[in-house]
């Protein structure tokens, strides 16, 4: 659905018709700050450093871009980040009352892992999960309780529901990092949340796979433990498996589409990879945990929840796709590797779709390089292509489709749930 936003020759039409189909007094709640002048601005994009690559260093440093004819600012490299990019999903109180729990996670699974082992194992579980679970922006875990809260009966919100929701949203953070670290293993990364990739680490290396599987299974150990007892729980598990399985679908699809030639490279399959190994446990599975801790059991509603938060998931990860290119390592946090490993991105699939024969003979002989010559000829090859400005409407149609469809949500569930979500990650820059 919304790969037909980056048809060039739709664009502006559907734009236009975007702006008039949300236009109602709910909505105009939530309408961004957005220019509509018919001026041209004079907007630059000046090409951040690659700290590792000296040509691309060189390269990056001389290199601005202007982007003709944006009839708005470039919000996600815009130097004026808006507060929804710069916070979590909740405020520093209800963030502050979830990282007070991590220790007691940690002290319960340090318990859990001294049944077994007393000596070596224990130290070494602990700092894997002090180093790879709460380092990140933790918008996963806090969208859990945040849908808890929105979603339960005022009298169920007890202190004692809430912290077993903050549990439920460590939980969601604990499945992330086993597959961040298999990912950052697999694609060789760098960095990760500003710091050396958990593998990278001299005394870790390869042995952090086994970490992850450590990780993963205590998942099932604090499900069983805060929650074994309640109607739900194997609604929980259920709902962990099913997901972890589709992750590793996506997973699959992205090692294996970045072996292509990246002439082969379309958006059906470009929205597959995403769907599978990003939008499902990104935004689908914190909320479903919730629905199911507040008794939600309509099959009809999961279903316009998963519609609505897998559109999300796909608008998210075209941002981050950008953010990997053209994003500043400080702020992201990590070092872009999406043009070297050859990987199937909103951007490798545009260019495609507009290059020419010999642009696109030039990305068949570029892409999927680590030589700093060539990645930096493919970015260039995107700024010819005019990427830049076509991502920056689509960034702003895109948001306003999904405000519609969110608007159309009925049975029930609070829009501005979906809202909040959608106001954290629109014009984010990391």
């Amino acid at each position: 659905m919304l790969s037909t936003l980056i048809r060039a020759g739709s664009l502006q039409t559907m734009g236009r018709q975007f702006a008039r189909s949300v236009e109602t007094p709910v909505q105009m709640q939530h309408v961004r700050a957005i220019s509509k002048s018919s001026e041209v601005n004079s907007d630059y994009m000046t090409m951040r450093e690659n700290q590792t690559q000296k040509v691309s260093r060189d390269y990056n440093s001389k290199l601005q871009v202007r982007l003709k004819k944006v009839s708005r600012t470039l919000s996600t490299l815009n130097n004026s980040i808006p507060e929804a990019a710069t916070q979590t999903i909740v405020t520093k109180s209800d963030a502050r009352e979830f990282m007070a729990v991590f220790p007691d996670l940690v002290r319960d699974l340090t318990e859990y892992c001294k049944k077994y082992d007393n000596t070596l194992a224990p130290k070494w579980f602990v700092r894997a999960l002090q180093y790879n679970v709460p380092q990140g922006k933790k918008n996963r875990g806090l969208a859990a309780v945040l849908a808890y809260r929105m979603l339960s009966k005022s009298e169920d919100l007890t202190p004692e529901n809430i912290r077993r929701a903050h549990y439920l949203g460590w939980v969601i953070e604990m499945f992330q990092s086993v597959f961040l670290i298999c990912d950052d293993a697999m694609d060789g990364s760098q960095t990760r949340r500003g710091q050396p990739c958990w593998y990278k680490l001299e005394d870790v290396k390869l042995s952090g796979i086994n970490d992850a599987l450590m990780i993963d299974a205590a998942i099932f150990y604090v499900l069983k433990k805060q929650f074994g007892d309640e109607p739900y729980y194997s609604k929980l598990v259920e709902t962990f498996n099913e997901i972890k399985f589709i992750t590793t679908i996506g997973q699959s699809l992205d090692l294996r589409s970045a072996r292509m030639d990246v002439t082969k490279y379309t958006m059906d399959l470009y929205k597959s990879i995403v769907c599978h190994k990003t939008a499902y446990y990104t935004f689908y599975l914190p909320v479903a945990l919730a629905m199911h801790m507040t008794g939600f059991t309509d099959p009809e509603v999961f279903r316009q929840t998963k519609t609505i938060l897998l559109e999300i998931g796909l608008f998210y990860q075209t941002q981050d796709d950008f953010l990997d290119c053209f994003g500043d390592p400080a702020v992201t946090g990590k070092i872009g590797t999406d043009i070297e490993e050859g990987k199937c991105t909103w951007l490798s699939v545009v260019a495609m779709q507009r290059a020419s024969d010999e642009q696109k003979e030039l990305m068949k002989q570029c892409y999927g390089s680590s030589d700093p010559e060539k990645v930096a000829r493919v970015k260039k090859l995107y700024e010819e292509l005019g990427l830049p400005t076509t991502y920056a409407i689509y960034e702003e149609e895109s948001y306003n489709m999904i405000k519609t469809h969110i608007q159309q949500i009925s049975r029930g569930l609070p829009h501005e749930l979906f809202f909040k979500i959608m106001e954290k990650i629109y014009r984010r820059d990391c």
